[in-house]
């Protein structure tokens, strides 16, 4: 394990309320051997925001979005740099977070939605060599959820926002997995009804007086006034964030704000190139995903001076986290992560590290970084053992608890494995991955190929080194395969009929119809006078909305 300082302190402006505040949160910090017990019952506050990449944040190498409430959580506690989501995809890598679980254990391979496996999938002119497997469609009743843990020891619990992990019909939402409050979250994957009030979410109250008012701010304003209910008393609130998934939208002064800041960074003639299967972005440069991610930072905001205003913050674990990576190709190409290859599908590191911030205000953390790997599974047992509750070793079978990380241990060496069977509408393969210490191996379903890479000097995933390092190769990839012949696991299987040819002219497509179609669209919304409709996605208010509110 290496411990390193994040050194970059900044003022805070904080949007929604105007409101300067300092660098990190107020805390009485200890020296080591002056650390205080853990509180008796803290309260927890988890920030899941949809699809937000690892570079997505200022705090994380970003210098075009500005995200600095989210970065105030990063410096006040610990940045773990190898944080990874437990899917590639989001329903997965939830159902991860809600278990403590790896994939391949719990079931749920793929995004939920309308089952697309074996023959369905060929009808809908895939054209790919593999079938993908029968996958489950909800969380597992009989599972052991992180709220279930927490609601056992007299907590309070809420949701708010995306869910994905089953519906109503299928008795499995939030409040059938230990929530006692449910705000927003249903089977749907993205924002019913877009990101601006009113919502045609049935889960979620449109109020006159809300008229205009951003998701994000929808579904933190439902925290706060949970937690304002039961600051008495502790509580275990989820605040799941629908954005930054597609369809991207944000306010016209946020749009032009971004805009002109990608103007004078100076934009680039190109803005695509092609990866394996689909184009990809290159640049940091989309000002609507940028306003998106700012709208979800101010949100942030709002909750965190929640606890402040009610002096909650000493006793308030707070974890900020992202479900998979951003999406740099697929749904609306909003993002690039820099120095990492791929985004949110993809099998590359792009697509499942996350930013993953652990805020526990009564240990000396501030602005530590630590670069152990660590997965989603791994905050169940870890939130119970920094409450000083419990763990439950039968339920987060493939979790650790990273408190002896945060306090400047170590924990036991270990491999962390992910099971993706699947084609991502982004660009990703059918594969599986294991990741232990620096070496990287992917295993391809379609061919039985495999990469290996090094990511203590190749990051960016650039140089496999399979070939290189057959030993290393074999030996990884052998764990592998036992590992999941000793799950109950589910693979694609070959297409008899399957027309190599149609194939390729499909991905020959996406590089001379998809390609030029994106570059296009990514010029006109950086034109000065570019605008998606004549009210912004719904966040302008006329004058006779202001009327009927008065």
């Amino acid at each position: 394990m290496k411990l390193t300082k994040n050194i970059r302190p900044s003022l805070l402006i904080w949007p929604a309320l105007s409101v300067l505040l300092s660098c990190t949160y107020e805390s009485t910090k200890q020296t080591p051997a002056e650390l205080v017990s853990t509180p008796s019952k803290p309260n927890v506050l988890f920030i899941l925001v949809d699809d937000l990449g690892y570079a997505d944040l200022s705090v994380m190498g970003s210098e075009y979005y500005e995200t600095p409430n989210i970065d105030k959580i990063a410096k006040s506690g610990t940045i773990f740099t190898n944080g990874y989501a437990g899917s590639r995809v989001c329903s997965p890598s939830r159902a991860s977070l809600m278990t403590g679980q790896f994939t391949a254990r719990h079931g749920i391979t793929q995004y939920e939605g309308k089952r697309t496996t074996g023959q369905e999938w060929k009808q809908r002119n895939r054209h790919t060599k593999l079938l993908p497997p029968e996958f489950k469609l909800h969380l597992d009743q009989s599972s052991t959820t992180l709220p279930e843990a927490f609601k056992e020891q007299g907590y309070a619990t809420f949701f708010a926002g995306k869910w994905h992990l089953g519906s109503k019909e299928e008795n499995s939402l939030p409040t059938d997995h230990g929530f006692d409050v449910n705000q927003g979250g249903n089977q749907a994957g993205g924002p019913s009804g877009g990101f601006f009030s009113p919502f045609k979410n049935p889960n979620l109250t449109n109020l006159p007086e809300e008229k205009g008012m951003s998701l994000s701010m929808k579904l933190a304003k439902e925290t706060s006034i949970f937690i304002e209910d039961n600051k008495d008393e502790p509580f275990f609130a989820y605040l799941s964030f629908y954005a930054v998934h597609a369809p991207i939208q944000t306010s016209e002064e946020k749009w032009r704000k971004y805009r002109d800041k990608a103007e004078k960074m100076g934009i680039h003639q190109s803005g695509f190139e092609m990866e394996r299967v689909l184009p990809a972005r290159k640049y940091q440069d989309n000002p609507v995903y940028a306003g998106l991610i700012e709208q979800v930072d101010e949100a942030v905001g709002s909750v965190m001076q929640t606890l402040q205003k009610l002096n909650l913050t000493e006793n308030t674990i707070v974890i900020f986290t992202s479900d998979n990576g951003g999406v740099t190709s697929g749904d609306n190409y909003s993002t690039n992560h820099l120095s990492l290859r791929g985004g949110k599908g993809y099998q590359w590191e792009g697509g499942m590290r996350v930013p993953y911030f652990v805020y526990v205000p009564w240990l000396q953390q501030s602005n530590e970084s630590i670069d152990e790997p660590v997965s989603g599974t791994d905050l169940f047992p870890t939130l119970l053992d920094l409450a000083g509750l419990p763990l439950k070793p039968d339920a987060h079978l493939d979790g650790v608890s990273i408190k002896p990380l945060i306090e400047g241990r170590a924990i036991q060496s270990r491999a962390l494995y992910w099971h993706y069977p699947h084609y991502g509408n982004q660009g990703g393969e059918p594969s599986s991955i294991i990741r232990k210490g620096q070496w990287k191996l992917i295993h391809y379903w379609e061919d039985g190929r495999n990469e290996l890479y090094n990511l203590a000097t190749d990051i960016s995933e650039r140089h496999d080194l399979a070939a290189r390092h057959p030993e290393q190769t074999e030996k990884l990839k052998t764990q592998l395969i036992q590992w999941l012949a000793s799950m109950d696991t589910h693979y694609a299987a070959e297409d008899p009929t399957w027309n190599k040819i149609a194939r390729q002219k499909r991905l020959e497509e996406h590089k001379t119809i998809l390609l030029p179609k994106l570059e296009k669209q990514r010029k006109e919304m950086l034109l000065p006078d570019w605008s998606p409709n004549n009210n912004w996605w719904g966040s302008q208010i006329t004058h006779k909305d202001i009327g009927a509110k008065q």
